[in-house]
């Protein structure tokens, strides 16, 4: 464990020094325990012999101011460590992120990843400090009793090393019942917090359904399982912990016994006698909270696991000399072949998109639109072929470089509880307050903007939610405009959107488009969209079937032809409908 949290930290210098001031404490506990032989042979006889007794009693006397001196000074040390500790893992944990393919990011390794920074960080660094120094005095001072007791009576000491493997492997096994323990309950209090989460996002249909108060049958679940798992860890932990604790009891009673012996047979003296059993006490019991120190560990190990195998997660490959510009803004697939796992998502997919040209992707669902665009912005790396951006591997680019020059529009567009304009601003902080609103003006956002109560400085609320799907939308094109990206991906939301917010949102491509340095691909359904397109690429099953003008695709009869008119025809009723 020890190597474990030394490997954990990018800086573990207060952790070290926190361990040696507790190591330095515990054997200097050991050692002032040790002093009681000499002192109370001394005292112990028809005649105390006090001028005897006095050095030791002295060295005693400074051992303890020390250990005074050396236990104030270990409470701050301890309370900054475990600040620092925690800050220190938090950045190291963050930092490493910030390296990981985009793609890595799924709503489970997010969620993964938020319990690290927030609970698992905090945890071990709390614990490192609050359960490290008990820990340490639990093992070392044992330890120094054991080689003060050798000095004593080497038959006493003997025994004291025999019980230690007895309850070394009966505290491992208690050990290995509390590890699993732990992870079930982790994983049954994940499942809470999921739940809860729901209960809060979902309490309009839950009211709707009579169930506001009491949550959905999942919750409930999930509470009832969380019960089951926390009884199911006590009875588990039942037997191993008592078993622990009978090894100690019980080598108690073989070290008492075995020093009355030796006394009866004037192998020891009283006074000795005295001593080695309260060396037998000190030894026993800090063995014995290591009993209770066990499941906290356990836990610590657990939640350093989680964040290993968050650290070991392989950053995106670079190579020593990337390329540092774009000069231009073509794209090319060149027979690309990707998977997610053992699902084939893209099969030999090669085109070209000019610079400055619009291209529109189309296709079922699940035929590889999407990963295009991930692929693109190298959320992936390609499993076969290549893609060149600006004549040049994604591979060999720097990939902040490459980010630089991409603005991305995705299907579901995350918005920070923050004013418009701030919103805005991520995508370029300098922006004067003219590049702002002519931003706002070409995405159509103005008009949004217009008719908020508080213009530009409206909240947006947690992830956009007081702004419709199509506004939140004209908010991610206007940081498009305001980034001046050269390369603009565009996933179209899958929801039907209202007419206004489909013209204003295929005007705001159309500007987009209109700036013939900028490369445009846009996975577009909408005939309005792909009116706007230079060509378009027909994907199916992850394969290129088509690729032409609109107009040229239209006449060929093909997937595009089908899926214009599909949507042509599920407008129009649509629209007649509403009539």
């Amino acid at each position: 464990m020890i190597r474990k949290l030394y490997r954990l930290w990018p800086n573990p210098k207060i952790l070290l020094r926190m361990g040696g001031l507790h190591t330095v404490m515990a054997i200097l506990q050991g050692l002032l325990l040790g002093l009681l032989v000499p002192i109370l042979r001394a005292l112990l006889q028809a005649e105390p012999d006090f001028v005897a007794a006095t050095p030791w009693l002295v060295i005693g006397a400074v051992g303890l101011l020390v250990y005074w001196i050396l236990s104030v000074i270990s409470t701050p040390v301890g309370f900054t460590a475990s600040i620092e500790l925690a800050a220190q893992l938090r950045r190291h944990l963050m930092n490493h992120v910030t390296t990981l393919p985009l793609g890595w990011f799924t709503t489970n390794r997010k969620a993964r990843l938020a319990r690290a920074v927030t609970a698992d960080a905090g945890n071990i660094a709390h614990l490192a400090v609050v359960i490290g120094a008990p820990s340490i005095t639990a093992s070392l001072v044992p330890l120094t009793i054991v080689v003060v007791t050798f000095v004593v009576d080497w038959r006493i000491a003997l025994l004291f090393l025999a019980i230690v493997p007895i309850a070394w492997l009966t505290l491992r096994r208690a050990g290995r019942i509390a590890s699993i323990a732990e992870i079930e309950l982790e994983e049954a209090a994940t499942e809470i917090a999921g739940r809860s989460i729901e209960l809060g996002q979902a309490q309009p249909v839950l009211r709707a359904a009579g169930q506001g108060s009491t949550g959905s049958i999942r919750m409930r679940t999930a509470l009832d399982e969380h019960r089951e798992t926390y009884r199911r860890g006590l009875r588990r932990s039942m037997v191993p912990d008592l078993t622990y604790t009978a090894v100690v009891m019980g080598g108690f009673i073989a070290i008492l016994i075995l020093c009355v012996q030796l006394l009866l047979s004037g192998s020891l003296t009283v006074a000795e006698t005295v001593a080695l059993l309260v060396l037998a006490v000190r030894f026993l019991e800090p063995l014995g909270t290591l009993i209770e120190l066990i499941g906290a560990l356990r836990a610590m190990e657990n939640a350093v696991a989680r964040v290993q195998s968050i650290l070991k997660t392989s950053a995106l490959p670079s190579i020593s000399k990337p390329v540092r510009q774009l000069k231009e803004a073509s794209i090319e697939f060149r027979d690309v072949t990707f998977s997610y796992g053992d699902t084939t998502a893209l099969s030999n997919v090669s085109f070209q998109c000019r610079p400055g040209s619009t291209t529109a992707l189309v296709g079922p669902s699940g035929s590889g639109k999407t990963t295009v665009t991930r692929l693109i912005a190298r959320f992936f790396d390609t499993d076969k072929g290549s893609i060149q951006v600006g004549g040049v591997d994604v591979r060999h680019l720097d990939h902040t470089i490459l980010l630089n020059d991409i603005a991305i529009v995705f299907q579901e567009v995350y918005l920070f509880d923050a004013t418009i304009e701030e919103n805005l601003r991520l995508a370029c902080p300098e922006a004067t307050k003219e590049e702002l609103e002519k931003a706002a003006r070409s995405a159509r956002l103005d008009k949004v903007i217009a008719r908020l109560p508080d213009g530009w400085n409206t909240r947006v609320g947690e992830a956009g939610a007081q702004l419709s799907g199509g506004e939140r939308q004209r908010v991610s094109i206007a940081r498009a405009f305001l980034k001046k990206a050269r390369i603009v991906l565009i996933d179209e939301a899958a929801s039907a959107l209202d007419p206004e917010n489909e013209r204003a949102i295929a005007e705001a491509i159309g500007n987009l488009a209109k700036d013939r340095n900028r490369t445009v691909i846009v996975i577009a359904h909408r005939p309005s969209t792909l009116s706007t397109a230079d060509q378009v690429i027909a994907l199916d099953a992850g394969r290129v079937f088509e690729t032409g003008t609109p107009s040229e695709l239209r006449q060929a009869g093909g997937i595009f032809a089908r899926l214009y008119d599909q949507y042509s025809r599920a407008r129009s009723w649509h629209i007649s409908t509403k009539a």
